[in-house]
């Protein structure tokens, strides 16, 4: 994530520790927050709900006595309003400061963006859309990474219809936050909810089965639905189609056993459900920004 030369213009550093370039509209405000020395628990609050975010460097956060994580660029973190936390920043220094990006958003605004999600988003089984999973802590995917760098440029922006255009652009935020956390609830608990849950019953077979042929119908016939329905309702609930996120999963099998020199990249696409390897590696490269022999040969994990 770049910060924007309005941004660099703009912004004064009148301390080394946690400085604070802030933005703030109607219903959300935008805090970057830069260090260039290291310190040690340091307390931060917000009275909004907030989606913080990494831009560069190094964050250990420590939310309450018994949660405590490194947090790194192109990872995000939600945080309900008054949640007190406590910061480490191990690497910062002058020439490599820790920079992070806070959004607090208006409770009101995310209430209204459910609202609008269990009107039109149905999700499988009847369920319906709730608030936000508090502390929720992600990787950021192609969609929220260029959401999030669009509205740091909008925040610094001098445009007359800047509200109207971070609105739209928290909008679209919000949801695909949501479906961000509806996927790794699924993900995280699709065996302990396979027999009461359609959806956890798919995505457990799936998960069980990426070496081998999976088609939507199949799927669908799993789910007690028409193709049609399976797909729409599969998409509002993950953010993803069947097809995409059958392939990610397979992906990111594919990674970690690329991690072992022991595999062959043609036993890796094989056993992770390819036939083709060329769309192995297409596929592949576009995740991981690294082709197939390039990742193994590195032996390490790619953080982008």
């Amino acid at each position: 994530m770049n910060l924007p030369n309005q941004f660099l213009a703009q912004r004064k550093l009148e301390t080394l520790v946690e400085n604070q370039t802030s933005y703030t509209l109607d219903q959300a405000a935008l805090h970057v927050f830069e260090t260039h020395q290291n310190a040690d628990k340091v307390l931060l609050q917000f009275d909004q709900p907030v989606l913080a975010s990494m831009i560069t460097g190094k964050k250990v956060m420590h939310l309450r006595e018994d949660e405590s994580f490194t947090f790194l660029p192109g990872e995000s973190l939600i945080l309900p309003s008054k949640e007190l936390m406590c910061i480490d920043f191990p690497e910062a220094t002058v020439d490599t400061p820790t920079r992070c990006l806070a959004m607090a958003i208006d409770e009101e605004k995310i209430h209204k963006v459910i609202d609008f999600m269990n009107e039109d988003m149905s999700k499988c089984d009847s369920k319906t859309w709730g608030i936000l999973d508090y502390n929720f802590h992600f990787t950021n995917d192609q969609g929220i990474y260029q959401i999030l760098q669009r509205l740091i440029y909008l925040f610094a922006e001098n445009h007359p219809s800047k509200e109207l255009f971070v609105n739209n652009m928290l909008e679209e935020l919000i949801v695909r936050v949501m479906q961000t956390n509806s996927r790794q609830m699924h993900l995280d608990n699709s065996s302990k909810n396979a027999t009461q849950s359609r959806l956890a019953h798919v995505i457990e077979f799936i998960k069980s089965n990426l070496h081998q042929s999976i088609s939507l119908k199949q799927l669908s016939n799993m789910a007690c639905m028409s193709e049609s329905n399976f797909r729409k309702v599969f998409r509002h609930e993950m953010g993803m189609s069947p097809v995409d996120f059958i392939n990610t999963e397979r992906l990111q099998k594919a990674a970690k056993m690329l991690r072992n020199p022991n595999y062959s990249i043609k036993e890796v696409f094989i056993e992770c459900g390819f036939e083709n390897r060329s769309y192995f590696n297409r596929l592949f490269k576009r995740m991981h920004k690294h082709s197939p022999l390039e990742f193994q040969q590195r032996g390490t994990s790619i953080i982008h």
